[in-house]
């Protein structure tokens, strides 16, 4: 039997089933969730969790119970506490490689960063959360000139250092903690086994998938991926399909209930979480969409696992608007899905959903929402 990749992705992510109870679970299956837009990370969180509603997000944030801070990449990424510090020690030095450049650039040199962190621990102790202003602040008290891009690095440093992580927001505003107090039984894992334990989540929940497409989620090296897959293979099959070899945990077939349409925000796993994404993109042959595309890392609509279009959210006061742009015509029942699937959104949001389409003008993309 034919191997489908799109079936068997969405519900190792648990899209299909929606059986987790709690953020952070969800978070630990993944490994991890890429959350620069927290609005949209909250949304990925909901999508696999039924009932779950938008403050619930905001409320685990608040608690602790789910973290957010620098990993993997360069960017922020949602992990459970006790992931986050071996997490950081198998990934950091990756992404520290990375920005060794921009660091160069602005003179976040090792001086800087020790002298940084020390006003970091002080300024955060017992349970002092501070916004980046107020990091900025203490810092410039100290004599480090502090804003902007430095700033942003400096931050980012003493993240990758496990020195400080997400504490809870203040409003709208987003705050840092120290990461012994904030998540204090963080586990300790030598490097050997955060590498396996990182590939073990990676295939078991993105599955099936490639050791490049792990090294583009992790950040780490193709004898990194290898080394990992040796260590856990016994748990997983794998399966050439032309040329590459696919790794994940052997299961019966998945079955769709097609039309089965799902509003996907901007950075999902289902999407951001490959190299390839061909498997998925099955819609976009022959057109002028290049499935690399960065357009294609605004919210996607999938149906039956296949990118379809995009959309875009408008929020008011009593309804959020939502915005569909597809690439291709629907039947009623593929429009009865995704207004399912929309609604489902509203639930989330707990408001009531106005959904609309248009089609997607390939000449001017650059001015579309997808």
């Amino acid at each position: 039997m034919k191997l489908d990749i799109a079936a068997l992705r969405l519900h190792n992510q648990h899209v299909l089933q929606r059986d987790f109870t709690h953020p952070a679970d969800v978070v630990s299956w993944l490994g991890a969730v890429q959350a620069q837009d927290y609005a949209g990370a909250k949304w990925a969180l909901g999508l696999r969790i039924d009932g779950l509603t938008d403050p619930d997000v905001d409320r685990a944030f608040a608690d602790g119970s789910l973290l957010r801070t620098h990993l993997l990449r360069p960017t922020w990424h949602f992990v459970a506490p006790a992931d986050i510090r071996w997490m950081l020690a198998l990934t950091g030095p990756r992404v520290h490689a990375v920005n060794a450049t921009i660091n160069r650039q602005f003179e976040v040199d090792k001086a800087t960063i020790r002298k940084s962190y020390r006003v970091l621990e002080k300024s955060l102790r017992d349970h002092k959360y501070l916004k980046r202003d107020e990091i900025a602040s203490a810092l410039d008290a100290a004599g480090i000139q502090a804003k902007g891009v430095r700033l942003a690095y400096i931050v980012m440093s003493a993240e990758l250092d496990a020195l400080i992580c997400s504490g809870p927001r203040r409003g709208r505003q987003f705050t840092y903690a120290l990461l012994e107090e904030r998540a204090p039984q963080a586990r300790e894992l030598t490097r050997e086994e955060a590498l396996a334990e990182l590939v073990k989540r990676y295939f078991q929940s993105h599955g099936p998938a490639t050791p490049q497409d792990f090294c583009v989620w992790s950040g780490l090296t193709l004898a990194d991926a290898k080394n990992g897959i040796e260590a856990v293979k016994s748990e997983f099959v794998s399966e050439a399909i032309n040329g590459q070899v696919y790794w994940f945990r052997e299961m019966k077939p998945v079955k769709l209930k097609s039309p089965l349409a799902h509003l996907l925000p901007n950075y999902d796993e289902y999407f951001i979480g490959f190299k390839d994404r061909s498997a998925i993109s099955q819609a976009l042959r022959g057109s002028e969409i290049d499935q690399n595309d960065p357009a294609f890392l605004a919210h996607i609509l999938i149906l039956d696992g296949q990118v379809i279009g995009g959309w875009k959210r408008t929020l008011k006061k009593d309804k959020v608007l939502v915005d569909i742009t597809l690439l291709t015509r629907l039947s009623q029942a593929q429009k009865r899905a995704v207004q399912r699937a929309a609604e489902l959104f509203g639930t989330f949001l707990q408001l009531p959903i106005t959904l609309s389409y248009k089609e997607f003008d390939r000449e001017q993309r650059t001015s579309r929402s997808f």
